[in-house]
């Protein structure tokens, strides 16, 4: 797997990650939604430690700077 994720980008994905799991952890989110947005957490956490997400390998995206 090559790196397609910038820093910026990695970031951001672990701060929303971050806020998902305070929001479920206050209460504020419940249920079905809240289930959904803490697997997208997970898979942000995981692709962010990895620095790959397979959906930007689809589409052609590319966040890393060019060595």
């Amino acid at each position: 797997m090559k790196k397609n994720m910038g820093g910026a980008d990695r970031i951001i994905r672990i701060i929303i990650a971050i806020v998902v799991g305070i929001l479920y952890w206050q209460g504020i989110i419940a249920g079905t939604l809240a289930y959904v947005l803490l697997a997208f957490a997970v898979i942000f956490l995981i692709t962010s430690f990895i620095n790959f997400c397979p959906l930007y390998r689809l589409f052609g995206v590319n966040t890393c700077p060019k060595k």
